[in-house]
């Protein structure tokens, strides 16, 4: 898609955010781009359409203004506190507070999507650490099997938070979808015994 924005064009919206944080403006939290600008320009560019629905996470100031959201409407929902979560329907893009919570909002899409046989498809945006949690591994599982319009692209800033990444989980594998299989006959049941138990 056309991006009309520049690096330098983000990067300063940030600090304007920053400063009205700072001034006591804004009275929620915020999370704050930096240093993805060019990546995520060209990404917007080479790989999505107007037409595509964008997910993310709450870090997602960015991702919002490239995919066309004006400035002021972006401004001021996050003054009025939505930073974490923004949401623009009208503009094809959610964002989730909640770290992996995204991605089975992103996969219910795709399936509509794909129910509706519409030419469009879903960019996920999840962070490196939140690609190993498991409702994330679930979700792209589901949409493999599925076959379902999703395009997953891992933000990979290092950090679980404040911690190291790869030293906490272990270094990001692109191949996540690759397990073992193997298979069995259950010698128990599902659950519980196999006999009713009264306590």
């Amino acid at each position: 898609m056309q991006v009309l924005l520049t690096a330098a064009d983000l990067i300063a919206f940030e600090n304007e955010i920053a400063d009205l944080f700072l001034g006591r403006e804004i009275h929620a939290p915020v999370h704050l781009a930096g240093g993805n600008e060019e990546h995520l320009i060209g990404i917007f560019r080479e790989r999505v359409e107007p037409e595509d629905w964008i997910c993310c996470s709450w870090r997602s100031h960015y991702h919002c203004l490239v995919k066309g959201v004006p400035q002021d409407k972006l401004k001021s929902a996050i003054i009025a506190g939505k930073s974490i979560a923004l949401c623009f329907p009208e503009y094809r893009i959610f964002s989730s507070a909640i770290a992996g919570g995204i991605a089975p909002i992103a996969v219910g899409l795709a399936l509509g999507i794909k129910k509706k046989k519409e030419n469009r498809k879903v960019v996920c945006f999840p962070g490196d650490m939140t690609a190993k949690m498991g409702v994330v591994l679930e979700s792209q599982e589901y949409a493999r099997r599925n076959a379902l319009p999703v395009l997953w692209v891992v933000e990979d800033n290092g950090k679980s938070v404040g911690t190291d990444t790869a030293t906490t989980w272990g270094p990001y594998s692109k191949d996540r979808l690759k397990k073992i299989d193997y298979q069995y006959e259950m010698t128990r049941p599902h659950v519980g015994v196999g006999r009713w138990v009264n306590f």
